[in-house]
């Protein structure tokens, strides 16, 4: 018979066995922390390893993503499709195993985990989620939305600051069906934290409302349990504090630096055999240890009578069955593509020179009502980033069911916290800041870059035109960078039409977050054609033409479009033939094929300027090394927006003079 320190060994053979023959990796966390995943796994989790897309089932996210060892034996052994061979893989190219947990590899793996801080924010994320949609849905005696959240998270986690603003907002929100465990080893990279790490923890979070367990040890499964049932009982986020060994059955790195980032070495993992008592070769787990690990029984028992459950309540509740079933699936509403459009082509026809981020608004006015899935917010903000509409409802500690969060002054915190509802699913967040202010986020918008999540970034105050806050407050490097970030679409548009449009395409886009990106000034609306508004989705189109082939482009985004356009009335006016490009998202314009990308930009026509209150060296690549822009090249200054543009060079005049010296 099989005890649980066996069966916590495991965790530990194939953590150092893989490691050992990557010869890299991070041992020490899986070490230490197995016997407590011994006791979450087998005695609490809810899933099923024969369908990890399971809706109901519990989620675990390995927040100390370094130690994905830890997380790859614990779904080999409960019987996920993650085979020995995978596990020997692991760090390999083109493995389900690699360095750190990476969405989409392995089955079971719930989110990236790697920049430290970003799991235990997803986690909230995730929290959110479940308690949101259980409150849209659950009825008496329906519990059909019903499943906790567990995170494993060390030191590093709790150094980095967006741990506070994640695990404060969770403490005000009250999600109590979060289970944070902190792997209490005292060790980092650079040796014992007591240099620089003397916080006290458990005084931190119950001063943001958790339930704290404190001074459980980490290597006895009764205290481990005990915690787990407690915190399970109690009404608030729960932090269980884990005394643990870091490498634990090292007899001679336990407990030391040395164990936490580097392969313990052969003839160490010979004494940690010896140690431990395993007596089975590397990568050999024993038939009774893989028969008590087993999870795929009890899983699929669970996921039975969950299906009994969401059988029930589709009798006694068949269209909140069907709504659920087609949030659960990320599904858009039927009607939502054609009723969006059909609002575009209205505004076409209702010009209105209004600033990008009240079309904005209007478009979540319009669309709002189209999309019980939306989740909104902002970092503070909202009466500046207009992101609150008529149907907005906040979601608070009292009652989660509505739609919108107050996400506070954590830029980086709702940025990951999004990421964590887009993975969990039901739901289509949007979060909005400063344009400047993504750059405390930045991390958070690759990880949804990188995830594929439909994550919808919405950025305002997007240019010098932010006037008197001067440069700290005024971006202009920041469009280029999320511009670089690959599968980050970007979009700026120049007036009510684009910004609807802009919001269609995050929306219905599937494979990958959004940036959106507003004015506070107003903006003139451009005239178009029918055609010229199909034109639109696809990123850059053309405006304004000449009456013969055009001999220069101008190029423009956002609140330069006008300047553009006015720039073509005079040079017209002159003899000369221009054309006018609007090029509201640059990717998806790249995205093209090089038909309709040679019918906008020909590449014969060689004398281009583009023109965008951002930084100048981004263009380059659309109006080639003999073209010219109008763009920043420093930091802005603190001034009213139209001298600020008469400063640095954004005026007709200075767009006319561009041209006429091509």
């Amino acid at each position: 018979m099989s005890s649980r320190k066996e069966l916590a060994n495991a965790i530990r053979v194939l953590s150092m066995d893989a490691v050992q023959k990557a010869k890299s990796g991070h041992p020490g966390a899986p070490m230490g922390m197995a016997d407590i995943a011994e006791v979450l796994w087998r005695d609490h989790l809810q899933h099923n390893p024969a369908n990890p897309d399971w809706a109901d089932r519990d989620r675990f996210i390995l927040s100390n993503g370094h130690g994905s060892m830890l997380h790859y034996s614990l779904l080999h052994l409960a019987g996920y499709e993650l085979s020995i061979e995978d596990l020997k893989q692991f760090r390999q190219l083109h493995s389900k195993t690699p360095g750190h947990p990476e969405y989409g590899y392995a089955p079971g793996i719930e989110t990236t985990t790697g920049p430290l801080g970003q799991g235990i924010t997803n986690a909230v994320g995730m929290a959110i989620a479940e308690r949101s949609l259980a409150a849209q849905f659950n009825r008496d005696g329906h519990e059909v939305v019903d499943h906790h959240t567990y995170t494993f998270l060390g030191d590093g986690c709790l150094m980095e600051g967006i741990s506070h603003e994640a695990c404060s907002l969770a403490g005000t929100l009250g999600l109590g069906k979060l289970i944070a465990f902190w792997d209490d080893n005292g060790i980092s990279i650079d040796g014992h934290v007591e240099g620089w790490f003397t916080d006290d923890t458990v005084k931190r979070f119950e001063s943001y409302g958790w339930h704290v367990v404190a001074g459980v040890d980490g290597h006895d499964s009764d205290a481990i349990n005990a915690a787990i049932e407690a915190s399970k009982a109690d009404p608030r986020p729960s932090l269980i504090c884990c005394k643990t060994v870091i490498g634990y059955g090292s007899p001679n790195k336990s407990g030391s630096h040395d164990c936490h980032g580097a392969p313990l070495g052969d003839a160490e993992i010979a004494a940690t055999r010896e140690f431990l008592g395993w007596e089975h070769a590397p990568f050999e787990i024993p038939a009774d240890v893989y028969a008590k690990w087993d999870a795929k029984p009890a899983g699929e028992k669970a996921e039975a009578n969950w299906n009994d459950k969401m059988a029930a309540y589709a009798a006694a509740y068949p269209e909140l069955a069907a709504e659920l079933k087609r949030r659960l699936q990320g599904e858009l509403p039927a009607n939502f593509s054609a009723d969006a459009d059909a609002y575009i082509k209205s505004l076409q026809a209702t010009p209105a020179n209004i600033a990008s981020r009240k079309a904005s608004q209007n478009a979540l006015e319009a669309f709002g009502k189209l999309l019980p899935e939306f989740m909104g917010g902002s970092a503070d903000l909202a009466p500046s980033n207009l992101t609150m509409y008529s149907g907005s409802q906040a979601i608070t500690a009292e009652d989660a069911s509505g739609n919108y969060l107050h996400y506070g002054v954590r830029e980086f915190g709702m940025s990951a916290i999004m990421n964590g509802i887009a993975l969990h699913g039901g739901f289509v967040p949007y979060g909005a800041t400063f344009l400047m202010f993504m750059e405390y986020a930045r991390n958070a918008l690759r990880m949804a870059a990188l995830m594929k999540q439909r994550s919808i970034f919405v950025y305002t105050h997007d240019s010098i035109g932010l006037g008197e806050d001067g440069p700290t407050h005024q971006p202009v490097e920041q469009m280029a960078s999320l511009r670089v970030t690959p599968n980050m679409s970007t979009w700026r548009p120049c007036d009510q039409v684009e910004s609807a449009v802009a919001w269609k395409y995050a929306i219905e886009r599937n494979d990958g977050p959004t940036s959106l990106i507003f004015s506070r000034q107003n903006l003139s609306q451009q005239p178009r054609t029918d055609a010229q508004l199909e034109n639109v989705v696809k990123g850059g189109y053309v405006l304004l033409d000449s009456a013969n082939t055009p001999e220069i482009i101008l190029i423009a985004t956002g609140s330069e479009v006008e300047l553009a356009t006015k720039a073509h009335e005079l040079l017209t006016a002159q003899g000369k033939q221009v054309r006018v490009v609007s090029m509201p998202s640059t990717d998806a314009f790249d995205k093209q094929d090089i038909a309709y990308k040679e019918s906008v930009l020909p590449s014969e026509i060689t004398k281009r300027v583009a023109i965008e209150a951002g930084i100048a060296d981004y263009w380059y690549k659309y109006v080639g090394l003999n073209g010219k822009i109008i763009g920043m090249t420093t930091f802005g200054e603190s001034a009213p927006a139209n001298q600020l543009f008469e400063m640095f060079g954004f005026t007709v005049d200075k767009v006319v003079e561009a041209a006429n010296a091509l």
